[in-house]
């Protein structure tokens, strides 16, 4: 018996490859869209990471061309959710801007006439990783096809505010990732030792629900005060760590987060947030 009635199409090397141009033929995408039909399975979103915003223009270009095919791939499954990250370098943040506006000036138009929405993630070791400052640059593209995506395991990267990050976004965030993580920030940013002790290594996890220091709560309380329930929204659970038990994780995440959603949605009907 399935867990989910949806799953998101993530990097994989036969179909949209991490960096590089996507693989599937349109054979292939008819068999996967056929297949997932066959099992009773619908896709909620595809998930590229592309050098949509590489400092460097031969890496730019590459990564618009790979982008157009992306699109296409995205409405030929039937999808129009298309959720990624802002894939630039944090130590040329400037260059990475300058280059992520670039490729909108191309892309945007396309997203407009296909009817797509992406969304993006400030992810760690990206050139926005603050979740405010990600509003900020998905505000300046001047398309509402465009939003944010809050990974709850990034949170400790994106600044910590994390109710804050939800509200502020409000209609703009429309995908969620479930899971937790370690807040890299305490004992005075001790708790992981990296070597040499300068690295700029981020740290964080892709742990299941109650595994880390996330305030769930929190989480799920200030989803449900901007109507993420109500709306066309994505909830993924996106557990990394627990490849041995993976069916076993994915059925707690599973209720889990139905169990979170169902009892803040019943706060509120109480008139309590």
């Amino acid at each position: 018996m399935r867990c989910h009635e949806y799953l998101q199409l993530t990097p994989h090397k036969d179909f949209i490859p991490f960096f590089n141009h996507p693989k599937a033929d349109d054979d292939l995408v008819r068999r996967f869209r056929q297949a997932c039909a066959d099992a009773g399975v619908g896709i909620a979103s595809v998930l590229p990471v592309l050098r949509w915003s590489g400092p460097g223009e031969d890496a730019r270009e590459a990564a618009v061309r790979y982008w157009k095919r992306v699109i296409q791939i995205a409405v030929d499954l039937g999808v129009n959710r298309i959720n990624t990250e802002f894939s630039g370098r944090p130590e040329k943040a400037e260059e990475s801007e300058r280059a992520f506006y670039r490729s909108m000036e191309e892309l945007v138009p396309i997203i407009e006439r296909e009817g797509i929405d992406v969304l993006i993630d400030p992810h760690p070791d990206d050139f926005v990783e603050d979740g405010l400052d990600a509003i900020r640059m998905i505000r300046g593209i001047n398309c509402k096809n465009f939003g944010l995506v809050y990974v709850a395991c990034h949170t400790f990267h994106m600044g910590g505010n994390m109710t804050e990050i939800i509200r502020t976004a409000a209609d703009m965030l429309r995908l969620v990732h479930v899971a937790d993580t370690m807040d890299h920030r305490r004992s005075n940013g001790l708790r992981y030792i990296t070597n040499p002790p300068d690295s700029p290594a981020r740290v964080h996890q892709h742990l299941k629900i109650g595994d880390g220091d996330l305030d769930w709560d929190e989480f799920f309380g200030a989803l449900n005060s901007i109507g993420f329930y109500d709306r066309d929204t994505v909830m993924v659970s996106s557990v990394f760590a627990e490849n041995e038990n993976a069916e076993d994780v994915s059925r707690y995440q599973n209720y889990t987060m139905t169990d979170y959603i169902a009892r803040h949605l019943n706060d509120l009907s109480k008139g309590t947030t």
